[in-house]
């Protein structure tokens, strides 16, 4: 129940965010669905590999390079999917950064809600 809220709430962010900011653009909930599920399995699988081979370029930027990783991220979602675009890279940057923003909200809430006991 929780991943599949989880899940819906992602994609109405994407949804917000593509309203509030014009450099993303998605043209239906079910494309926002399709994209926030995609851009959850490449954080999922793709995103670690990127960060094991980009440790050092992280690490004399102060993991500053994450944020270029989640914007290859983002981007790369957009490139694969209909009815969800992104204008440019600076703007797969600042999308990825607010959606982002929005993702922390979400997931603290949802741990109010579901919290998790510890044995």
């Amino acid at each position: 129940m929780k991943l599949l809220l989880t899940w819906v709430l992602h994609a109405t962010a994407l949804m917000a965010l593509a309203h509030f900011y014009s450099g993303v653009e998605v043209t239906s909930f079910g494309s926002a669905m399709t994209a926030a599920l995609v851009i959850g399995i490449f954080n999922l699988i793709v995103r670690p590999a990127l960060v094991v081979l980009t440790l050092p370029v992280t690490f004399f930027t102060l993991g500053l390079f994450l944020f270029v990783i989640n914007a290859v991220m983002f981007w790369a979602a957009a490139g694969l999917l209909e009815g969800f675009w992104v204008r440019s890279f600076g703007s797969a940057l600042l999308g990825s950064l607010i959606y982002s923003a929005f993702g922390v909200v979400i997931d603290s809430a949802l741990e109010r809600l579901f919290p998790t006991e510890l044995l």
